[in-house]
């Protein structure tokens, strides 16, 4: 059986960033507002100690805020240099402007 579990409001999204950090079973997960497709990755750029809800949002890509590496943020792939490793992406839910996250399995 699958488990969601809510973890923020559509609202609670910077409408200046497009993107919240939230903490997920217990890891930090970035969330994007993409003109109304809500996405999760990993929060933490995996070349660097940076948040990515710290990042630059643009046509649908982050940018880390620590070494301007840039992936794509619907498949998790690196986009440049000197990023090389995929983000981890979360499946996302939205019911009545409450965005859910699928749990782990135990």
């Amino acid at each position: 059986m699958e488990t969601w579990k809510p973890v923020a409001q559509v609202g609670d999204i910077s409408p200046d960033t497009g993107t919240l950090r939230v903490v997920h079973d217990g890891e930090g997960v970035c969330l994007y507002d993409l003109q109304g497709e809500i996405c999760a990755t990993q929060d933490r750029c995996p070349h660097g100690n940076a948040s990515l809800a710290d990042g630059y949002v643009e046509d649908g890509t982050i940018e880390c805020p620590l070494h301007q590496g840039v992936f794509d943020i619907r498949t998790g792939k690196p986009q440049c240099p000197p990023v090389t490793t995929d983000l981890r992406r979360y499946e996302v839910r939205v019911e009545a402007n409450t965005i859910y996250l699928k749990a782990e399995a135990a």
